[in-house]
């Protein structure tokens, strides 16, 4: 029994240390609003199939449920002649689904990011209607629609190339700081070398021998993401490689790695933390101004860069140029007070 207790004290302070950093965070209020609101944006976001598509939520069509959202059913399903997918703009099959006894449900807003409204009377872009709440972009498609897929696209991308980022620089860096001397000397000048590689022309270069896409973006950008972090992780290593209870963890015969990761890693993850919000935030400048330059994701493709270049294009529809902009500089906002308000309390000289 007496044995457990260390144990048992140790893991009660680490959950009270846990709890006073949480409590601490929620008194930045802009910090903790910020990250509140940010959340369930991306969580609206997540569910953009179900706020924003040309396709029924559900049907109820001769006591019988349907799933269009899910399940893609012929036209003959509904009353139709042909054994394609049913098009659910058709009058004649609206004219089926709305007959007595029958009922349909539509998402909040009836666009997906690729629909085109055929029913535009003007020229496109089309400027903001109780249909279009956002108006069209230059091929006849809801804004509203490509905005929140775009949303969805650029935070995704922040939060992977982040994360790959930021796994390669931690072990980067804590490979430097713990091995030091040679070890710490060869990867000290290949990152120099590396850093000094035009990344903008490598992407050129690629974008024209290789079909752009999420995945191929995501690789080119990760090659660089990680040396900035990397040169904070490698301090800490160094700093803590030193210590006391690492010298006796050493002298146990405890492994190189387990000591970086049970020892060193915890202590020196505040730079790790502090840091996400805004290397999030540098990921979706980066996917936004190569959707913009035409060197990101594919046309087709719903980005709040490429909204941003249609409305360069098309200087007289103020609502493209608008709603892009809107959209980022929120989402930038937000993160950048997600991150002061966790650096203010990580910040050990505050606390």
């Amino acid at each position: 029994m007496p044995s457990s207790q260390p144990g048992k004290t140790l893991q009660t302070a680490t959950v009270e240390r846990r709890d006073k950093t949480w409590q601490r965070f929620k008194r930045k209020k802009r910090g903790y609003c910020s990250l509140i609101l940010f959340l369930i944006l991306f969580g609206l976001c997540l569910l953009a199939e179900i706020i924003s598509n040309d396709l029924p939520l559900v049907i109820g069509y001769k006591d019988k449920i349907y799933f269009p959202i899910i399940i893609s059913y012929p036209e003959t399903t509904f009353g139709g002649d042909f054994e394609t997918e049913t098009d659910y703009k058709d009058p004649f099959i609206m004219e089926k689904l709305q007959q007595p006894g029958n009922w349909i449900v539509f998402p909040l807003n009836k666009y997906s990011y690729n629909t085109i409204n055929l029913e535009i009377s003007g020229a496109v872009p089309s400027p903001p209607t109780s249909d279009n709440l956002l108006g069209t972009d230059d091929r006849g498609r809801d804004v509203l629609a490509r905005v929140i897929y775009g949303f969805r696209l650029s935070v995704l991308f922040g939060l992977a190339l982040t994360l790959v980022g930021t796994t390669v620089g931690i072990v980067a860096g804590a490979v430097q700081g713990y091995f030091g001397g040679r070890t710490d000397l060869l990867v000290q000048r290949f990152i120099e070398i590396w850093g000094a590689m035009p990344e903008l022309y490598l992407l050129i270069i690629f974008a024209s021998i290789f079909r752009p896409s999420f995945l191929l973006l995501l690789v080119l950008l990760s090659l660089f993401s990680w040396m900035g972090l990397s040169d904070y992780v490698r301090a800490e290593f160094l700093k803590g490689r030193n210590l006391d209870y690492v010298k006796a963890a050493k002298a146990l015969g405890v492994g190189n790695v387990k000591i970086m990761w049970r020892h060193l890693l915890p202590n020196g993850m505040t730079p790790v933390i502090t840091f996400l919000p805004f290397r999030v935030s540098a990921a979706i400048l980066a996917l936004t101004s190569l959707d913009f330059l035409g060197l990101g994701v594919p046309p087709s493709t719903p980005s709040l860069g490429e909204l941003l270049a249609q409305g360069k294009a098309n200087l007289e529809a103020w609502w493209l140029s608008l709603a892009a902009f809107s959209v980022l500089v929120g989402t930038l906002v937000l993160l950048i007070f997600i991150g002061e308000a966790l650096r203010g309390t990580l910040d050990p000289r505050k606390n």
